[in-house]
């Protein structure tokens, strides 16, 4: 119910409309701030991003009765063995494959020219020897990526100056140490700014939160668990069916596997590439096949119903645009801030349905303020019900 001032206006919309004004210049100053700060934040937004990932393991340790300390310093050394152990075998290997494939472009292009584009032209007749040129492709990747490898390139570019070499080792030194910090106080920093939420929209963005949670849950720690899967599974078979390009293929189709059948199309069509180029025969094409088949099936039945389940996680349109949108806008920042923020936008688009469902402007112009009332009050209704706490369980 709103009350006039004695100048005849509503004192509640005008209170509204300064709030409003209020939060549009925090969102405003927020972002300026966002886009000035986005090379010194973006050790802090990966350190965040390995408590998020590691706060739910250390919250089950510690209901099996061990202390917050110690869960925390086991979660932590379990954490930075796996990124250890990833950095000081995986690259290396990836980098060696990369050089070797880069070394073995003039292959495949004279495959494609000599065995691939005269198939084509004798089973429909379409000569796309004219409009394709692989050579040209050849040298254009070989003139920006020599056979040094990665690493070589990424510290030759970084050697150049002194003080970026200084800020990426100064990043790579804090993630480790802010990571533990996160891991540590994150249930004590989601309270805190619990704190701050205006009382009377607390349950309301609390509810938003949690969903938020739930949506970017069910893709971090359900999805990226079937890429990691995946990108396991297809290196290994790919080696034991003897590709020389294995690691890299299979890490490719399983970063790709997020997005339906693409990621499975991208890794059929380039390992038989690799397997008619590099063996030229029908065997290593049909163990390209059952490596496939067998992955698929390993995805369909098992991994998704295990780890991701009935979450309905984010729509891999959702996660592609915001990635580019988010590295366009913030540079690396943006690219790891992309997942969280769209989790969240996704939830207040449903957030901003339900209220609109629930108005008079969807119900029309002839509808009742009864109806009305009721479509706000099951909307309450079913606030409430989500953002009161389970009943104690019975010891």
């Amino acid at each position: 119910m709103t009350t006039n001032d004695p100048s005849g206006n509503t004192t509640a919309s005008d209170s509204d409309r300064s709030r409003r004004r209020e939060w549009l210049a925090i969102a405003i100053v927020s972002g300026v701030l966002l886009w000035l700060l986005a090379p010194v934040l973006v050790p802090f937004a990966i350190s965040a991003f390995f408590g998020y990932l590691g706060d739910p393991l250390v919250d089950r340790l510690e209901r099996m009765r061990l202390s917050r300390t110690f869960a925390v310093s086991l979660v932590f050394f379990v954490m930075t063995f796996l990124a250890a152990l990833a950095l000081f075998f995986l690259l290396p290997v990836l980098g060696a494959q990369i050089s070797h494939f880069v070394a073995q472009m003039p292959v495949y292009a004279d495959w494609i020219r000599s065995t691939a584009l005269p198939w084509i032209d004798r089973q429909i007749h379409l000569d796309l020897a004219p409009y394709l040129d692989p050579q040209q492709l050849v040298d254009m990747l070989r003139k920006h990526w020599q056979d040094a490898g990665v690493a070589t390139t990424v510290l030759g570019q970084v050697s150049r100056s002194g003080w970026m070499l200084i800020q990426v080792i100064s990043n790579v030194l804090l993630v480790p140490v802010l990571s533990f910090y996160f891991l540590r106080d994150w249930d004590d920093l989601v309270e805190r700014v619990d704190s701050l939420l205006p009382r009377q929209a607390e349950p309301t963005i609390a509810r938003l939160a949690r969903q938020s949670d739930e949506m970017l849950g069910g893709f971090v720690r359900g999805q990226l668990s079937v890429m990691v899967c995946m990108g396991i599974w297809y290196s290994s078979a790919l080696w034991m069916a003897g590709l020389d390009l294995a690691l890299l293929i299979g890490m490719l189709t399983g970063l790709l596997s997020f997005v339906p059948y693409l990621g499975v199309t991208i890794g059929i069509v380039v390992s038989v590439l690799a397997a008619l180029v590099q063996y030229g025969d029908l065997q290593h094409v049909l163990l390209v096949a059952g490596a496939f088949a067998i992955g698929q099936t390993l995805e369909s039945f098992v991994l998704v119903p295990r780890l991701v389940g009935d979450k309905i996680g984010m729509h891999p349109v959702a996660v592609i645009f915001a990635l580019m949108a988010g590295g366009q806008l913030f540079g690396f920042l943006g690219v790891l801030l992309a997942l969280p923020v769209s989790a969240i936008a996704m939830v207040l688009l449903r957030y901003a349905h339900e209220r609109y469902t629930a108005s008079k402007l969807y119900a029309g112009r002839a509808a009742t303020h009864v109806e009305a009332s009721i479509r706000v009050a099951v909307v309450e209704q079913r606030v409430r019900i989500e953002t009161e706490p389970p009943p104690p369980s019975a010891s």
